[in-house]
């Protein structure tokens, strides 16, 4: 049976030739998402009304003989930070639940909807998108499909969760220091952080724009390759070339799962291993600006009503909300020359593999990591990976590695500015196994075929 949890271009393909009926599919939609998110907890409002009206337009359009676009009939959700026309952006919080309605929607539903894509629901996040582990003490916490005990990672959990469930074939996330990529990681599935501001960032509710990305997550590379095609308007094609890879050193060995590490030195056993200059500073960095620019942008509000935020996120704010602006001024200043560091440090190499998470999904109950050998909030520090990545600029695909009867994890596949087709490639190879031609760029030593065998975890 034609579902949610078919391919993309198979589901646009049924709905173009009739054999699917996009309203049929939306009503199986609605189903999945209200049984399944009485676990998941990954749902915030289904779209019942605007997604009906939108199929029915999609079928009549068939009925034409006409083509409704690359996603025909393709049912999505949006983490609930998205601008949809005629509702409140709560950017999941209850200070804005009844807040005056989006007078249009965001620019990336707008493109998707102009491709045949169908919005059906908003998406559970950590209130601002502030956290890596979407606990939301209006909402709820998020939980992970392949164990509900587990957290499914944030602040996009939500928009993780129901792609890794199977209830929708992709969904729409935004990523400041890793809020796609962790929660990829810990549900197994793919999420992309785009070169920095190259996915329509119009009508997102922010967090910190100077990192602020849209991000997309599916369950294939195909799949990826194709809503980031309708969203940027360019091909995906391969790159014709042989790949010149490397592996990340330094910090990005530690803190990390033995598997993860063994399926980079197997997928790349001749690439060199480069070490990123003055990771820790970078993060550090990194945790400055978000705390500054997503306190700048709540001042106003926490000081009519500081008590309606989340308590975990209301302290991160007003903490950012006190720093001055000259240590601001000096770490953008450090974050421009650091940028062109690393991008002159890579510009040899067209993918750069490093972990996603540095370990599985932790408990619901017991929200902590360990982080150089001590109990580390997880919320905070799942990101130790994924944070240095964003504050270059450089875009990164997290990709799942398939380790039966283990929780799920990824790696980062990083790329120049610019150049997503390399990681699609890279992944589209690995996904399949068939990774010769990718070469370290010093001895064009085919690389070996990476430990991704047998089938996701159900």
């Amino acid at each position: 049976m034609t579902g949610p949890d078919m391919p993309i271009r198979e589901i646009a393909a049924a709905v173009r030739e009739g054999r699917l009926s996009a309203r049929v599919l939306v009503e199986q939609v609605f189903a999945g998402l209200v049984e399944a998110d009485r676990t998941l907890i990954a749902v915030t409002r289904i779209l019942h009304d605007r997604a009906r009206a939108e199929a029915a337009a999609i079928d009549a359009m068939v009925a034409a003989g006409r083509d409704p676009g690359p996603l025909a009939g393709v049912p999505y959700g949006v983490k609930d930070l998205f601008d949809l026309a005629g509702l409140p952006t709560t950017a999941g919080s209850t200070l804005y639940a009844d807040a005056a309605p989006a007078l249009a929607d965001a620019e990336a539903v707008v493109r998707l909807k102009a491709a045949g894509a169908i919005v059906v629901a908003t998406l559970n996040m950590d209130e601002f998108a502030y956290g890596f582990a979407t606990i939301n003490a209006a909402y709820g916490t998020t939980r992970n499909p392949h164990d509900p005990s587990r957290l499914a990672g944030g602040s996009s959990g939500g928009s993780a969760a129901v792609v890794a469930a199977g209830l929708l074939p992709f969904s729409l996330g935004s990523d400041t220091n890793g809020s796609v990529r962790v929660p990829a990681s810990l549900t197994g599935i793919y999420g992309l952080k785009p070169s920095n501001g190259d996915l329509p960032l119009g009508g997102v509710f922010p967090f910190a724009k100077s990192f602020d990305d849209v991000g997309p997550f599916t369950r294939s590379v195909d799949d990826m390759a194709l809503v980031w095609e309708v969203l940027t308007g360019r091909s995906a094609g391969a790159p014709g070339r042989r790949m010149r890879v490397a592996r990340l050193g330094g910090r990005f060995r530690e803190n990390a799962d033995s598997d993860q590490l063994a399926a980079i030195d197997a997928i790349a056993p001749y690439a060199p291993l480069i070490e990123l200059p003055e990771i820790a500073r970078a993060r550090s960095a990194a945790f400055l600006i978000t705390a500054y620019e997503g306190g700048a942008l709540h001042r106003e509000a926490l000081a009519e009503n500081a008590m309606a935020f989340d308590p975990q996120v209301r302290d991160r704010l007003l903490a950012g909300a006190l720093l001055p602006d000259a240590l601001y001024a000096e770490a953008q200043a450090f974050r421009t020359a650091y940028r062109a560091r690393i991008e002159a440090l890579v510009a040899d190499y067209d993918v750069l593999l490093a972990p996603a998470t540095p370990t599985t999904a932790p408990l619901v109950d017991d929200p902590h990591i360990l982080i150089d050998g001590v109990l580390s909030p997880a919320r905070a520090d799942l990101g130790i990976h994924t944070q240095p990545i964003s504050f270059t600029g450089l875009p990164s695909l997290a990709v799942p590695l398939y380790r039966p009867g283990k929780l799920p994890i990824g790696l980062q596949l990083i790329g120049g500015p610019g150049h997503e087709a390399d990681l699609f490639a890279f992944a589209a190879a690995l996904e399949h196994q068939e990774v010769t031609g990718f070469s370290a760029p010093a001895n064009e030593m085919a690389s070996a075929v990476p430990p991704m065998q047998g089938e996701p975890i159900p």
